[in-house]
């Protein structure tokens, strides 16, 4: 939700930047580590695997004259105990999000109801993201994915077209393990979350690379002692963690 992933912009070196592992690769040769320092990779899946929401709530709030990051701003107020941490820890149904939401909006000065956020909620797949799950699986990597979501489906804002479900149930068929938010009763950046992903694979943190799109997701993850990447781009994913594996991804 998407998993989404609310709250203010937070500035994590979550990875460091490719270059710093260019020349490693070179001296390896692409595609070849004598020795592997990772053995799964995981992914969120809203801002990674698609594209970010948060492009979608721009579009929705250019629409309805509201301030741009109106609803991160949202989001980000109490952000352990809002509305949508209640809706992806699934502590809430659908029309409890709409009207808690529609008061927390109305608190920052503005109209917007739950119901409208989510029904921009879902994310372009981005390809080259798939090709790189199915490229890891081949080398040899275990994937697996942590995503906040909602309770309507995988991932952030699961659209409503049958083809577009079954499209989305076919990516995450790919990873050996998934966490959903709102299954588990936990979200990131609880560490709790990323714990139970190390305990369904059988490895410990140092042998799990982990992205996601906000760095406050990223944090607990290398506090724990995974490699973490944030992703701003797919373009900029895939570099980073070529880079990291000495293996063309994409």
């Amino acid at each position: 939700m998407i998993q989404v992933k609310f709250g203010a912009p937070v500035r994590f070196p979550c990875a460091p930047r490719a270059g710093r592992y260019a020349a490693k690769a070179r001296e390896l040769g692409a595609g070849r580590m004598t020795e592997r320092a990772f053995t799964a990779v995981i992914f969120d899946f809203g801002g990674v695997i698609t594209s970010s929401p948060f492009e979608a709530f721009n579009r929705l709030e250019a629409e309805r004259g509201l301030p741009q990051d109106f609803v991160r701003r949202v989001n980000a107020a109490n952000p352990d105990d809002n509305a949508w941490a209640k809706f992806e820890r699934a502590e809430i149904g659908a029309a409890q999000f709409d009207a808690l939401f529609a008061a927390e909006a109305r608190a920052q000065g503005h109209e917007l109801a739950g119901a409208e956020v989510l029904a921009v909620l879902a994310g372009t797949v981005r390809p080259a993201m798939v090709r790189t799950l199915d490229q890891l699986k081949a080398a040899g990597y275990r994937i697996a994915c942590i995503t906040n979501n909602v309770p309507t489906g995988h991932g952030a804002g699961l659209a409503r077209s049958e083809d577009r479900s079954d499209a989305l149930e076919q990516i995450f068929a790919r990873f050996e393990h998934v966490i959903e938010s709102s299954k588990a009763g936990v979200r990131k950046p609880d560490p709790r979350i990323y714990q139970m992903m190390c305990e369904n694979l059988g490895l410990e943190p140092a042998a799990c690379i982990y992205l996601d799109d906000l760095g406050v997701n990223c944090k607990p993850a290398a506090k724990l002692g995974m490699h973490a990447i944030k992703v701003t781009s797919g373009e900029q994913a895939l570099a980073d963690l070529s880079a990291l594996l000495a293996l063309p991804l994409g």
